[in-house]
């Protein structure tokens, strides 16, 4: 073996060291910031009351476009400014990150269950059931999300329940259509023939067998679906068509202050940069969940 040769098998040896230490530092830290500014946004939404300045809806005309404490004429009283009506931005962001948690933590869990049963029910019957429900999961992806959300919200009014109505509606695709392809996959595994050799009923097949095989990939599909969801609720309030006027939301910010972006950039930035981060932090979380829970992707990075 020549010197060259030794050189380069050592130095590949060294490498596939490093690889495991190298891995590990990417997950963890694809888990620990990403993690923590969702947890962070969850727990301002917890306790908006107690850590909001001001009243989100008082209005105070002769504190109006005051801009945040960094800059001249900034005061600590409003650390993020005020808005046209002289409303403090700090508070009606922590308060937008309350509606913004309360759309989340009640339309991921209401689309995962409808969207996992009509998944389940579809791999597992076939027929008619499946065709029918497969077309209408074929129909709303092939339509664009934010036109079939703004459609709905347009017939049903602007209102919090409206939003979480449409939200509901429009996700639970996704998750029916990832549970329908694993039950396809699992009706046909040997343990799952071999218990039905026993004689064991559908419901036994089904709580027993496929619904524990199938909770990873809900729980992989929920954690992306995070991020969409915030970003469908605050294009909705962004259009006038999501939560009620008043109400303060993110995107509604970034709509009443959009015509002001060059006098006072707080306006919009301060809400876009509060959407861009946890909607950021969604997705590279989901990613992280998808690689740990899935055993097909642990060794990929």
């Amino acid at each position: 073996m020549t010197v060259a040769s030794e050189s380069a098998t050592l130095e590949s040896a060294l490498r596939q060291a490093r690889l495991p230490g190298v891995r590990h530092f990417r997950r963890t830290l694809g888990l620990v910031v990403p993690g923590g500014i969702l947890a962070l946004f969850v727990f301002t939404g917890i306790f908006a009351p107690l850590l909001a300045l001001q009243d989100p809806r008082e209005v105070v005309l002769v504190e109006r476009l005051q801009p945040p404490v960094w800059q001249s004429r900034g005061s600590w009283s409003h650390p993020l400014g005020t808005d046209q009506l002289g409303r403090d931005i700090l508070s009606r962001t922590v308060y937008g990150a309350r509606v913004s948690l309360l759309v989340v933590a009640v339309t991921v869990p209401l689309s995962a269950a409808f969207g996992s049963l009509v998944g389940i029910l579809a791999g597992w019957r076939l027929g008619l059931f499946d065709k029918l429900m497969m077309r209408v999961v074929d129909v709303q992806l092939a339509m664009p999300a934010i036109l079939f959300a703004v459609l709905l919200a347009a017939i049903f009014g602007p209102s919090l329940r409206n939003v979480i109505l449409i939200i509901v509606v429009w996700t639970w695709s996704a998750y029916a259509r990832v549970v329908r392809a694993e039950v396809l996959s699992l009706r046909e595994r040997e343990f799952v023939l071999a218990a039905r050799s026993y004689g064991a009923g559908t419901l036994w097949l089904l709580a027993r067998h496929i619904l524990p095989n199938v909770l990873n990939p809900i729980l992989i599909v929920a954690s992306l679906e995070v991020a969409s969801v915030i970003l469908i609720e605050a294009s909705l309030s962004f259009l006038g068509v999501g939560v009620s006027l008043g109400t303060p939301s993110w995107g509604s910010m970034v709509s009443e202050g959009r015509h002001l972006l060059t006098t006072a950039w707080w306006l919009v930035g301060v809400p876009a940069a509060a959407i861009v981060l946890v909607s950021l932090s969604g997705n590279l979380f989901g990613d992280w969940v998808r690689d740990a829970l899935d055993p097909r992707l642990r060794h990929v990075r």
